[in-house]
């Protein structure tokens, strides 16, 4: 038994909130397509691929998606490799600061890219070379954001590869490059992939990134939904660009999910140690993997540190500011309660999903919404209580629970089977079994996906536009909100708050998550 109240009693929330927070908004939209203007017509729900402007941003979305899911995996296969091959100074830093970027912020990402590369940013100063708002500044930001995606999971698919076959393979006089490519990449493969598909997910569904960094000329699809909602109020075209992004996000969680699945096979093997930089080429590999580090983790967050510490008067205002301590009140009030509801509804999920196999394919369906889709289906659906904060919670609980799921249901498949069934033969009850076996297994995977919960509600930006009242003003709508008041003081006190926001992200991440802990997912 999966749980002492039963599997059927840990699916029915689980399903019910899914329900209602996803699948009754997505056809709230639908519904809302066919009514508003657009009816049954076929040129409706064609227009993005038929009307100029539109095709054009659909194209735009595409390309940033599928540009930086490239990238990502060129830039971060040779350095997953590096790390987890080869033993060099500042290995063990640099190992646990490439996760930095995914527990940032988007909005942070964001001024921390504009103060590197931007009109007033440090490279203008030092060498005359700055970047307007747009592609350029866009797949920087979203190769800093999304390289730890590739990184992470690859180190631990690399972990799979048997040391004997390895030394038998290299003694029969295979080139370390034959091996990569005979013995390694087969083993790999699968993650990368799944890897690149997310990483595709993320750029092809976000808002944040878009909207500070792509300008006008180069805004993506959710940044036009936004705007035909917040702007326009033009909710029916907006609910046909929304569903076809629901359809790519369908298409593209579908492929993750199944690559997700072939590199999660579980294999016992001899790990391969890493061995010491010996010769040329290893040198060179180590130093191309610290100009990686450096230019897609480094400079942006340092960027916008050196930016804000510039001005002393910035941080005293904001300790007088009315709005920065209400900003801040609501943040770790929405943080917290989200960190709980997650935590609940995950553990939930992730034993109705050990039991039984068809609930895993649920854990993937928050990934096939972006958040704007979440945060405009919720409106439309709820229009009564859509300055609700349970409606409010819920968007955030949306996003950030798969998270503490994904960790449960690898801790739950590593558990030996033998251990439950020794404290059942043992006289033990469900309840006890659970209690003093299961639940001592799931604390720490517990505590590692609240951690990546808590680190998605203080960053969330997309719901709380659509959700949020004047009163619930959080850190990250406050930062939008400065940014787009004229004035370097005004861009001052953001960045600011941004560095701010980043401090507070990462020490409620250690916090949460405990001593790092080796772990071959990607959450």
């Amino acid at each position: 038994m999966a749980a002492p109240a039963g599997p059927v009693l840990a699916a029915a929330p689980v399903l019910g909130f899914l329900g209602a927070v996803l699948v009754a908004p997505v056809l709230a939209l639908l519904a809302l397509a066919l009514t508003q203007g657009t009816s049954w017509s076929l040129d409706a729900w064609l227009a993005p691929w038929t009307d100029a402007y539109l095709r054009q941003r659909l194209v735009w979305t595409l390309a940033q998606a599928l540009v930086t899911a490239g990238a990502a995996v060129l830039l971060g296969l040779p350095l997953a490799w590096t790390l987890q091959r080869l033993e060099f100074p500042g290995r063990r830093a640099m190992a646990s600061l490439v996760m930095l970027p995914f527990v940032v912020p988007t909005l942070v990402a964001a001024l921390g890219v504009l103060a590197l590369l931007g009109t007033r940013g440090w490279l203008a100063r030092w060498t005359g070379l700055s970047f307007e708002s747009g592609a350029v500044l866009l797949l920087y930001g979203n190769l800093f954001f999304n390289l730890c995606v590739v990184v992470r999971p690859t180190m631990g698919a690399l972990q799979a590869v048997n040391a004997t076959l390895w030394a038998a393979a290299r003694t029969l006089g295979a080139s370390p490059w034959r091996v990569f490519w005979r013995l390694e990449w087969p083993l790999v493969r699968s993650a990368v992939w799944a890897a690149a598909c997310l990483v595709f997910l993320y750029c092809f569904s976000g808002l944040g990134l878009a909207l500070v960094l792509g300008g006008q000329r180069y805004a993506t699809l959710e940044v036009e939904i936004y705007t035909l909602v917040a702007h326009e109020l033009a909710l029916g075209p907006a609910s046909v660009l929304a569903l076809w992004v629901a359809a790519g996000g369908v298409l593209v969680t579908a492929a993750y999910a199944r690559l997700a699945a072939r590199a999660a096979v579980p294999l016992r093997v001899q790990p391969l140690a890493r061995a010491p930089v010996r010769g040329g080429k290893a040198a060179l590999l180590v130093l191309c993997s610290y100009a990686v580090f450096v230019f897609f983790v480094l400079l942006p967050l340092a960027s916008i540190a050196l930016a804000a510490m510039n001005s002393v008067a910035d941080w005293v205002g904001l300790w007088a500011d009315e709005e920065f301590w209400l900003a801040l009140g609501n943040t770790l009030r929405f943080t917290a309660a989200t960190v709980v509801l997650s935590s609940v509804l995950g553990l939930l999920h992730g034993l109705a999903a050990h039991r039984w196999r068809w609930m895993r394919a649920f854990l993937f369906a928050p990934l096939v919404v972006s958040s704007v889709m979440v945060g405009f289906g919720l409106l439309v659906l709820y229009p009564r209580w859509s300055a609700s904060l349970w409606v409010l919670l819920a968007g955030y609980t949306l996003v950030a629970y798969p998270f503490v799921t994904q960790s449960v249901v690898n801790a739950l498949d590593a558990m030996p089977p033998q251990w439950l069934a020794a404290a059942r033969l043992l006289g033990a009850t469900p309840w006890r079994a659970f209690v003093r076996v299961t639940l001592p297994v799931l604390l720490p995977a517990l505590r590692r996906g609240a951690a990546f919960a808590a680190a998605t509600a203080l960053g969330e930006f997309a719901v709380t536009l659509f959700l949020s009242r004047p009163e619930w003003t959080t850190l990250t709508t406050l930062i939008y909100q400065r940014l787009g008041r004229p004035g370097a003081a005004n861009l001052a006190q953001a960045q600011a708050l941004a560095v701010g926001l980043l401090v507070l992200a990462w020490s409620i991440f250690r916090l949460l998550e405990g001593r790092p802990q080796p772990r071959n997912e990607h959450a």
